[in-house]
């Protein structure tokens, strides 16, 4: 663990294993934090607070823009460790870092785009000034689908912003957050802004979060069952906090669009890091009349995707993260087929040779799937891929808007009008119009409903650590 600039053992000595998804060897151990080793880390980033948020907002971007090269500079030993703790295939593991370091970059250039105001008062002898300052010291919690990324996007802004830190990773990937606190150390930061905690049972690392005095924000990033709890509990403290949760993307094809260009980018962002990604479509709504031509190609491109060791050549399938996750899209496939759903290709698992000790899936395509499914109501976070077929007459949007989710949606049409109105009329924060990756370190990342609240990136991730002050001067 890293806490107040030092690297540090659990205060116990406690350690935990870490697997490779893929071989399910243990590739690592690290520490098991104590409750005492989380109070010392919250105390070391209160301490920190007060030399930190007095920096001018110049001297805290250098520090990011020092991060961001250093990250850029360890891109491929990076990208190896997220393959080899996560299973990622490694040119999306490449991808992630750059991702993931776009964030830094960002938002070195954000700290200095922190802006106040004044207001006219109707008393002559009167003057308002508004001055933004950051929260405190920030509570983090990151996941294991994007282990690299997440950090970045929650500590570049709280950190431009003048808060400080402490992480507690997902247990299943705390190797690439060592790795980062590596960049952070190399950057020079001072000791105490930033500090990681590694622990195997997250629930002390939470209760602590959401009820310790000295933590004043709490940013999360996981289920919607205990993104909702922690909202509860943090309500009760008056804490800030944001939560980017579970997501249930619809993707619509319109009967005017491509079906064989649209089942490109279907597949392309379903099967993104094998399923397990919060913004992955888990509903495809297709015309009745396009249902073959759109299955038939999309099928031979998942028939194309090679599962395997994300360290692999040509490797486009990487493993779940575990028997929990393999187990549920088992239940969710079962579930379907059981109820009249068409198995077009996949629906096993893989443990032929190589993948027999990994957590493998084969990519699946179900169509004929309907409302009492499983798979139309539960976020799968795995490689399923399920066609519903919709007539004309019927309101797609609304079968769509028909979740308690809201983060993504991806529509295809070459209408603008239909564009238009389903961007309109979509609930969801992001919407991809004929784009299968409309995020970016400078867009605003969040949903509405179960999704969560709050955004992620562009301006309004560094406001999520800003508090606004007022001044009246009587003059």
């Amino acid at each position: 663990m890293f806490i107040d600039g030092k690297w540090e053992q659990a205060e116990d000595k406690a350690t935990f294993d870490v697997f490779n998804p893929a071989t399910g060897d243990v590739i690592s151990k690290v520490a098991d934090g104590s409750q005492k080793d989380i109070i010392s880390a919250i105390h070391a980033a209160d301490k920190a607070f007060p030399m930190w948020s007095s920096l001018t907002a110049y001297q805290r971007s250098g520090y990011l823009y020092r991060a961001h090269q250093l990250m850029m500079d360890r891109k491929e030993d990076l990208a190896r460790t997220m393959t080899l703790e996560q299973g990622k295939p490694l040119a999306a593991a490449r991808n992630e870092v750059q991702y993931g370091a776009d964030f830094l970059l960002w938002f070195a250039e954000e700290a200095k785009r922190v802006y106040g105001q004044t207001i006219p008062s109707s008393r002559p002898d009167q003057r308002f000034m508004v001055i933004k300052q950051p929260l405190g010291v920030v509570g983090a919690v990151t996941p294991w689908n994007y282990p690299v990324s997440m950090i970045t996007r929650k500590l570049a802004p709280a950190l431009a912003a003048g808060c400080t830190v402490v992480l507690k990773p997902a247990e299943a990937t705390p190797l690439c957050a060592i790795e980062m606190f590596k960049i952070f150390e190399d950057a020079k930061i001072p000791k105490g802004v930033v500090n990681l905690v590694t622990k195997l049972d997250p629930k002390p690392v939470g209760e602590e979060f959401v009820t310790h005095p000295m933590i004043r924000k709490l940013t999360f990033t996981g289920s919607t069952q205990v993104g909702k709890m922690l909202a509860g509990r943090a309500a009760q403290h008056m804490k800030r906090i944001s939560l980017e949760l579970g997501g249930h993307a619809p993707f619509i094809v319109y009967d005017d669009a491509d079906p064989v260009h649209a089942a490109k980018g279907a597949v392309l962002v379903k099967f993104l890091n094998t399923g397990q990604a919060c913004i992955s479509p888990n509903r495809i709504f297709v015309p009745c009349d396009r249902v073959d031509a759109f299955a038939t190609e999309f099928a031979n491109r998942v028939n194309a995707m090679k599962a395997g060791n994300g360290m692999e050549q040509g490797v486009k399938i990487g493993p779940l993260v575990g028997p929990d996750a393999i187990a549920k899209v088992e239940n969710q496939v079962a579930d379907a087929l059981g109820k009249g759903a068409h198995l077009i290709t996949g629906g096993k698992r893989l443990t032929d040779g190589a993948l027999e000790k990994g957590y493998f899936y084969a990519p699946t395509v179900l169509t004929h799937v309907t409302r009492d499914m499983l798979i139309f109501r539960e976020e799968t976070f795995g490689p399923v891929a399920p066609i519903i077929a919709y007539d004309p007459e019927d309101d797609v949007i609304a079968m769509a808007n028909d979740t308690e989710y809201g983060l993504a949606a991806y529509v295809y049409t070459t209408n603008m009008s239909r564009a238009m109105t389903a961007f309109e009329r979509l609930r969801f924060g992001i919407i991809g119009i004929n784009d299968i990756n409309p995020t970016s370190a400078s867009a605003p990342f969040g949903g509405m409903k179960d999704s969560g609240m709050g955004r992620e990136g562009a301006k309004e991730g560094i406001n999520e650590y800003l508090e606004t002050k007022l001044g009246g001067f009587s003059i």
